[in-house]
């Protein structure tokens, strides 16, 4: 079983970070950006991450495109994307890029979401939640492309039942 963490919008925040990694210990980190942190900060090491429009560390990319396990994933934070107003852009953007699923930050709203052969990823935020009370991060899981669960967790390691997604691409 591959499992991919995925964090954003940590705003500062450090001791968390670690204990989340710590907690986990996963192979596979991405970070969306919004972290407020040096690209080459401690609490960062071994994460996939890109910049967000709060970010100020120029070495952040805008984007990363990486391939585990079969599935290739597209990570930005999303403020270049308009992923407030849609997920359009960020979607052809990651179709072009050849990725499967787009995990992306700057709303603060957890959720995943599959449209068409797609699976957009946002774990919400560790520190500024919104639409929901919890802070939030996520762990996608798969076998294969044909059993994929995207499962969140409050920033003490509890599960979110409700906004557990299941998909198949």
């Amino acid at each position: 079983m591959t499992k991919v963490l995925i964090l954003s919008d940590s705003h500062g925040l450090r001791d968390e970070i670690i204990e989340i990694k710590e907690r986990h210990q996963l192979k596979h980190m991405i970070h969306c950006g919004d972290s407020e942190l040096d690209m080459d900060a401690l609490e960062l090491d071994g994460l996939i991450k890109v910049g967000g429009n709060t970010d100020h560390d120029a070495r952040l990319p805008e984007e990363q495109k990486i391939t585990i396990n079969g599935l290739t994933f597209f990570v930005i934070h999303g403020h270049l994307h308009n992923v407030k107003a849609n997920l359009m852009t960020a979607g052809y953007r990651a179709e072009e890029a050849g990725a499967q699923v787009i995990c992306f930050g700057h709303t603060h709203i957890a959720g995943a979401e599959q449209i068409g052969e797609q699976l957009f990823i946002n774990p919400g935020s560790i520190r500024l939640p919104r639409n929901r009370p919890e802070k939030t991060y996520a762990i996608m899981e798969f076998d294969s492309t044909d059993d994929i669960t995207v499962t969140f967790y409050t920033v003490d390691g509890e599960v979110v039942d409700e906004l557990t997604y299941h998909a198949s691409l």
